[in-house]
């Protein structure tokens, strides 16, 4: 799947993508800096059910989201992780395996900690305003 917005249209692209996930438990978001994981993965939160106001976990690495539904989604930044060591240490093992949804940031990080099963998806900008993802 291949597709392309705007930043103003952000918020329809996540409810797409938000009726395409299936049965995946583990998506892991990949992209340079400022390509918009962080904006797209909130907008995605949105679309899913949380109400309340999600953010970067870029310090705290795992940040729990409550869907109106009672549904837990974890979204994880690797960014500042070393390696998998480091990613086990954090407790994204546990949040991996918890069987909710997981939204992963900086994947590379501890890829080898990924399931078998994740959905991979790449963000990229392609100019100021839009973006592509590609799955």
């Amino acid at each position: 799947m291949l597709q392309s917005f705007s930043i103003s249209q952000i918020n329809t692209a996540a409810e797409q993508f938000a009726k395409a996930i299936g049965s995946h438990s583990t998506i892991a978001f990949h992209g340079q800096m400022g390509a918009g994981k962080t904006t797209f993965i909130n907008a995605l939160c949105k679309a899913l059910g949380v109400e309340e106001t999600t953010g970067s976990p870029t310090y705290s690495i795992i940040n729990q989201y409550k869907t109106a539904g009672g549904k837990i989604i974890c979204h994880m930044d690797w960014y500042r992780l070393r390696d998998e060591e480091e990613a086990i240490a954090a407790g994204v093992e546990d949040a991996l395996f918890s069987g909710n949804l997981c939204l992963v940031e900086w994947p590379e990080k501890a890829e080898m900690l990924l399931p078998a099963d994740t959905l991979h998806v790449t963000i990229e900008a392609l100019d100021a305003d839009t973006r592509k993802i590609v799955i």
